[in-house]
């Protein structure tokens, strides 16, 4: 006598299609965050790569030529990355010219970066033609969607980090 095989077991139930007005906004709204900061992260990568850097890399040049010399522990925290990332980076930069290490002389675990002549023209020569990438980019919302949207992801991000200690 053949046996018959059990039965498969249930299918699981289907995921709730909502989890409250509250919680599918705030989902709607990061979704939403996450594809735009994925859309314009990959556009402005495209340009700096048109200008032989990787993003790192032009953050890193971007923070000097801007903010003037710095400790590579700063530059990090301004990046949000890791101080054994922004040393990786360095090490690149410097071995191409573009920026100099020099230990302080009031404390010698203090790094700091400088932009070398070569890496100071070239910002001089790829930030304004990348500033104008963005700006081609940010064009698609008017002036005023610009500045609220800056204000409302910055009032954000600081309560979300204000929250998570």
């Amino acid at each position: 006598m053949k046996r018959s095989k059990p039965a498969p077991p249930a299918p699981p139930p289907p995921p709730p299609r909502s989890y409250g007005p509250a919680a599918d906004r705030a989902l709607k709204l990061w979704v939403a965050l996450a594809r735009c900061a994925a859309s314009v992260g990959r556009a402005s990568a495209r340009d700096i790569q048109g200008y032989g850097l990787t993003q790192a890399q032009f953050a890193v040049l971007e923070v000097l030529y801007h903010k003037g010399p710095l400790p590579l522990c700063e530059i990090g925290e301004k990046l949000l990355v890791t101080s054994g990332n922004i040393t990786y980076v360095a090490d690149q930069l410097e071995r191409v010219g573009y920026l100099r290490r020099e230990r302080s002389p009031d404390d010698r675990r203090v790094v700091r970066a400088h932009l070398r002549p070569k890496g100071r023209a070239l910002m001089a020569r790829t930030f304004p033609r990348h500033a104008a990438r963005i700006e081609g980019l940010a064009g698609a919302l008017a002036a005023g969607e610009q500045a609220a949207l800056a204000r409302l992801l910055k009032k954000w991000g600081k309560l979300v980090r204000a929250a998570a200690g």
